[in-house]
């Protein structure tokens, strides 16, 4: 599919997530903005790469406003890349599939619509040992459009797996969620069509990367405390070592070439001031701290306002 001028402006007013995603970074938007490199606004920079897609909404963001001729997009969590993958290739088919299963669950009473939601939960979990991820098929237009229904009826909005890999959050009580929102999953099939979509490690995207690339990393999060736990993403652990190879990668790149980066993580000063992981790790960056709001926490009294760390080669 080729995008138009007219889909880039229609796009420009309205693409958003598609999903609602744990850390998502849709209200971080305007400070993440201030941080973005001057090169952006001169269209100097040509490719945005994300290694770490989760909801995408940094790369929504800078296709929409900045003059980007490519970009690549990756994730190691394969639900992630199949649906991006369908809504680039298929919207329409994954629109009509999705109406199907929000049409069903609204005409039922609240008891039957759990039901309706684990009968749903099963189906996915059953289903995705039968998905073949290396070739795109029909297959993968029923399993996005699974993903997407799970996800804005299940409690939070969240994404989680356990340790066997199945999708394991439970349903939510919610009135009337907004199931189908076909105006912008077009919209955002529109904007996929100048992305590569890869599944894979962060390391990855090393072989797109030159010097006219901005690359953004947002991994999943430290945890701020032994009880906060939350990188289930996918079936891997991305736990401090993972995130020193993160670290290092960085570093890498910005010694090899003259690529902008940009990376999120949590910050470990909110709960112990003296914790410098990330402030020893990316020493020789600009490390700048932005406030977020914490949605995820076991004690709703701990939900509020936090710090987060953004780190910049430039």
């Amino acid at each position: 599919m080729l995008i138009t001028p007219e889909k880039i402006k229609t796009a420009k007013q309205e693409a958003k997530p598609f999903l609602k995603w744990a850390g998502g970074k849709t209200q971080l938007l305007s400070q993440l903005q201030a941080l973005y490199h001057p090169d952006l606004r001169n269209s100097s920079i040509s490719t945005y790469i994300e290694p770490f897609i989760g909801g995408g909404a940094v790369f929504f963001d800078v296709v929409q406003k900045y003059k980007i001729s490519s970009a690549f997009i990756y994730d190691i969590n394969p639900e992630l890349i199949i649906a991006y993958t369908t809504i680039k290739n298929d919207v329409a088919k994954l629109i009509d599939s999705l109406t199907e299963l929000a049409d069903k669950y609204k005409k039922l009473d609240e008891d039957q619509r759990k039901d309706y939601f684990y009968q749903i939960r099963k189906q996915f979990n059953f289903e995705r040992s039968q998905i073949n991820l290396k070739q795109y098929s029909e297959d993968w237009i029923s399993r996005t459009a699974l993903l997407i229904f799970l996800n804005r009826t299940c409690f939070n909005g969240l994404f989680r797996l356990n340790k066997s890999g199945d999708f394991n959050v439970p349903h939510g009580r919610y009135k009337n969620p907004k199931i189908v929102d076909d105006k912008n999953l077009t919209t955002v099939s529109n904007l996929l069509q100048i992305a590569e979509i890869k599944l894979g490690d962060f390391q990855k995207c090393q072989e797109n990367i030159d010097d006219t690339t901005f690359i953004y990393f947002d991994p999943p999060y430290r945890p701020l405390s032994s009880t906060a736990n939350f990188t289930s993403y996918s079936t891997f652990d991305f736990d401090d070592i993972q995130q020193r190879r993160l670290g290092k990668f960085f570093a890498d790149i910005n010694e090899k070439t003259n690529a902008k980066m940009m990376l999120s993580n949590s910050d470990p000063k909110n709960e112990d001031p003296n914790d410098n992981f990330f402030d020893s790790l990316y020493q020789d960056f600009n490390i700048h701290r932005v406030s977020a709001n914490r949605m995820i926490n076991s004690n709703a009294q701990k939900r509020g306002s936090v710090s987060e760390v953004v780190v910049v080669n430039y």
